[in-house]
């Protein structure tokens, strides 16, 4: 090679940090011993200084600074800088210490990384020494000196003083009015956000695309779609849609705006779309339920060779959860190992969340207990998991667990909805009078109107109608659809009618178009021999156009969804699947088998009755999957509605006489079945 001047040496150095290359920068680090007599330049243990660091090699980087004759501010301010790219914040902090032992005076390149270190570490009594530091040297008005400054105390929650720091900022940058809008946002005041764009652009401010985003972020905190669409008009207006972040945070908006059609239609004229771009359409798709869309849109995009990320995993997750998808969410768990992302805390979460909501609460304790970490988010998933399967004794455990002194974390407002959801299901009525009873008292934590209805439907499902009446009597706040529906529901499980009506007559109210309520009044009536007054119902729900939604059940075989309605005829195979109804109708009758005809909803003839029961559609899909899902393999059969007592009677007897698991997931929880028992002992 040859001979280089130290300036060009210096510029092989700075490549490799560009090239992020760490056998490159040991190259030209050998070939400036090689070349150049000692001492070298100052300049040049800088560059190494400032190489090492930020290609996160720190002891390479100390072994430099402890060979630097004479060390500036140049030199340490190069490793501090680099550790806090690093995330070693700590570290920085301590370098910081060490250069002002030194007697180097910081400048304004050394404050902005030492208040980012303090504030990542959420630490605010480093962060103040920093700014009297920061006033005694005269830096403090410096622009970015006082706008690190401000980032940190909001970073640290210190909001009056953040705020205090920016009012007496003797100029400002973009940067400032970009960190006030996106910690407003933080911090959730999305109002405060509003105004300060609004005073950004009266001070004659253009903005850049973190601006564009951060307001946007506060539009869709606030669910503001109007203010976001006179924004989405301003970003075209200034030029401003091409750029993909900006597209980014406009998916976001809409999708959190409950306008997904609008995020297609920003995704789809994106010309490259980043990783980023693929995660907020699938999170987008997520958000509004459209759970089948953001499965296929993960598909397109690994076709598209994306890297799946954390964000775009829990995402996925999620939508496997809402579509009960659980071969796809352990191919997508699969796809997080394989990432190295299973031990993120969201991913994690996800992960229990998924197969707590697919029933397999085997999977969800182990994706539970092999987390690194565990969050807020993380005990409420694995609660409802086991609230889902009515397992009201390992909800209230964790519960206790979660609570205790030892760990610490301080339940929320969901973490009481699952744990009370648990013990209804499970009829633990004492057990979660006392849990409800603690939210006020013990936690400080009013009670809403779900944490109500599960008081409603855990004393309902005990029998404790009336009580549940009184209870809703002396509710303090007004009682909501979801507390008179669960009263409604409890005077048809226990032949109430006349309240049952009460409770009918305040649904009405409140919601007069809901099928629900009108089918369980008439299905109240009719399982109390009450035709004349069940067929009303049904007269005055024509009378109103008021139409009733069908119940199906469905399965998943073969990479498809099998739906079933009630005397479904309409399935390829459905020749096979009325023999194997007639056989096993045939081995029930053997084993002992009487249908319940009081769950016909029409007043028949009794062997009419016994046929409108027997071709239910859960019965039709179990028989399916009998035909289709080979043995030893749980047979899994999601439902839309609440599984009628004659069917449930009747797969118990079934998973009898085949030997085999079937689980049945319906509107209010999951029943799993195998040698004639229900995991929920008959109480659901």
């Amino acid at each position: 090679m040859p001979f280089l001047s130290a300036d060009s040496l210096a510029y092989l150095v700075e490549s490799a940090v560009s090239a992020q290359c760490s056998r490159f920068g040991r190259a030209a680090h050998a070939q400036i011993v090689k070349t150049l007599d000692n001492p070298l330049p100052s300049f040049i243990y800088d560059h190494l200084v400032n190489m090492y660091s930020k290609l996160d090699l720190p002891n390479s980087a100390h072994l430099v600074l402890s060979l630097t004759p004479n060390r500036s501010v140049v030199t340490w301010t190069s490793l501090i800088a680099g550790s806090v790219q690093n995330g070693r914040f700590i570290s920085a902090l301590f370098h910081f210490s060490n250069m002002r032992r030194d007697s180097i005076q910081p400048n304004d390149f050394t404050f902005p990384c030492a208040f980012k270190a303090s504030g990542s570490l959420r630490s605010p009594l480093a962060g103040k020494q920093l700014h009297a530091l920061a006033v005694k040297a005269g830096q403090i008005a410096d622009v970015f000196v006082g706008c690190s400054a401000f980032d940190m105390y909001s970073k640290t929650g210190l909001t009056y003083e953040a705020r205090k720091m920016f009012d007496e900022m003797p100029e400002r940058n973009i940067a400032t009015w970009n960190a006030y809008l996106s910690n407003s946002v933080l911090e959730g005041r999305y109002e405060d956000a509003l105004t300060a764009f609004i005073v950004f652009r009266h001070e004659g401010w253009e903005p850049n695309s973190i601006t564009f985003c951060a307001f946007l972020n506060s539009c869709a905190g606030d669910s503001n779609l109007r203010l976001g669409r006179q924004l989405h008009g301003f970003v075209l207006q200034s030029g401003f849609e091409a750029d993909v972040s900006v597209a980014n945070g406009l998916i976001d908006f809409y999708g959190k705006c409950q306008q997904v059609g609008c995020s297609e239609i920003i995704f789809s004229g994106i010309s490259k779309p980043n990783n980023v771009s693929w995660c907020s359409m699938v999170a987008s798709y997520v958000q509004n339920d459209e759970v089948e869309k953001a499965c296929m849109l993960f598909l397109r995009a690994r076709k598209e060779g994306i890297e799946p990320t954390d964000f775009m995993v829990s995402s996925v997750v999620s939508a496997c959860a809402g579509l009960s998808g659980l071969e796809v969410g352990r191919g997508v768990h699969a796809l997080a190992v394989k990432a190295c992302v299973e031990g993120n805390i969201f991913v994690g979460s996800a992960l229990v969340d998924m197969y707590g909501k697919c029933g397999n609460i085997e999977d969800a304790d182990r994706a539970f207990d092999e987390m690194p970490e565990k969050n807020l988010i993380t005990w409420n998933a694995m609660i409802g998991a086991y609230a889902h399967q009515g397992r009201a004794d390992m909800a209230v455990a964790l519960f206790d667990e979660m609570t205790h002194a030892s760990l610490g974390v301080a339940p929320n407002y969901v973490t009481f909805v699952c744990v009370l959801s648990a013990c209804s299901r499970d009829g633990s009525v004492n057990v979660g009078m006392e849990i409800f009873e603690s939210m006020r008292v013990r936690y400080g934590i009013e009670p809403g109107a779900e944490h109500y209805a599960c008081v409603v439907d855990m004393l309902g499902r005990a029998g404790m109608v009336e009580q549940a009446y009184r209870f809703i009597k002396k509710m303090p706040i007004r009682p909501t659809v979801s507390v008179w529906g669960a009263l409604l529901g409890a005077c048809k499980m226990f032949a109430k009618p006349e309240l049952g009506k009460i409770a009918a007559d305040n649904l009405f109210e409140l919601d007069p178009l809901d099928s629900g309520n009108h089918v369980l009044l008439s299905n109240m009536f009719a399982a109390a021999g009450r035709w004349e007054e069940a067929t009303l119902v049904r007269k005055e729900m024509n009378d109103v156009g008021i139409k009733k939604g069908a119940g199906c059940s469905w399965i998943t075989a073969g990479n498809a969804v099998h739906l079933f309605q009630a005397k479904d005829t309409s399935h390829e195979r459905n020749s096979e699947i009325q023999t194997m109804l007639a056989e096993l109708r045939r081995k029930m009758k053997a084993a002992g088998y009487i249908p319940d005809t009081k769950f016909a909803l029409f007043d028949l003839e009794e062997e009419e009755k016994v046929m409108e029961v027997w071709y239910h559609s859960e019965k039709i899909a179990l028989a399916f999957g009998l035909l289709v899902i080979p043995p030893g393999v749980p047979i899994r059969i999601s439902k839309n509605l609440r599984i009628c007592g004659d069917c449930h009677s009747a797969i118990k007897f079934i998973s009898g006489i085949v030997g085999r698991e079937i689980i049945v997931r319906d509107k209010n929880r999951f029943h799993r079945f195998r040698d004639n028992q229900c995991s929920c002992k008959d109480y659901w």
